[in-house]
């Protein structure tokens, strides 16, 4: 079996994304990372968890914590005007699209999101997202209504949740979980520890 590191992420989560920018400045040769999209929304429904976002004291603190994490790992980073959104779309997105596009994809909505500011609730941008990256726009809105790809995002979220994880980013290697995006550290001492 290869050994690997589980990376659960949803778009919406600012810290996903710079935990996302940290994992893509990583040997991917030494280690390897499993990408997990989860639906963060679902997933703290499962666990009875009030996201951060809706209390006005954690929220003014989070924000103001990505920023400071965000400058001394040197990442460019602007909160989004329009956080919190709803993911879904995106996040069956990337189950969607070709396995060789993933990456793409994925960086394209990360930086959208996170660094540019752009309102991901809003279909139009969504298109010319797409169009930059040369994805048929037609095609990928058909596929985010076949049931295979709603059941994989479910079954991923709650296959999470199964395993305990409760926030994202989260790591799991060697059967252990780390979770928050300075957790990053811990899990790949973890990788290397066997």
């Amino acid at each position: 079996m290869t050994k690997s590191v589980d990376f659960y992420f949803d778009i919406i989560s600012p810290y996903a994304y710079l935990a996302y920018k940290q994992i893509t400045l990583i040997d991917k040769k030494k280690i390897q990372f499993n990408y997990k999209p989860i639906l963060l929304g679902g997933l703290h429904k499962l666990a009875g968890i009030t996201a951060p976002a809706f209390n006005k004291f954690k929220m003014k603190n989070m924000k103001n914590d990505c920023i400071l994490i965000a400058s001394k790992k040197n990442i460019k980073f602007n909160w989004n005007d329009k956080f919190p959104i709803n993911s879904l779309k995106i996040m069956r997105g990337y189950l969607a699209v070709k396995k060789e596009i993933k990456d793409i994809y994925l960086e394209t909505f990360f930086n959208a999101y996170w660094k540019n500011n752009i309102d991901l609730e809003n279909i139009d941008n969504i298109k010319n997202l797409l169009n930059i990256i040369d994805i048929d726009t037609n095609k990928f809105f058909e596929d985010l209504d076949q049931p295979g790809i709603k059941d994989k995002l479910k079954e991923v979220t709650n296959l999470a949740f199964q395993k305990e994880v409760f926030g994202a980013p989260t790591f799991i290697v060697n059967n252990k979980l780390f979770w928050g995006q300075d957790r990053l550290d811990y899990a790949i001492e973890e990788f290397f520890s066997v």
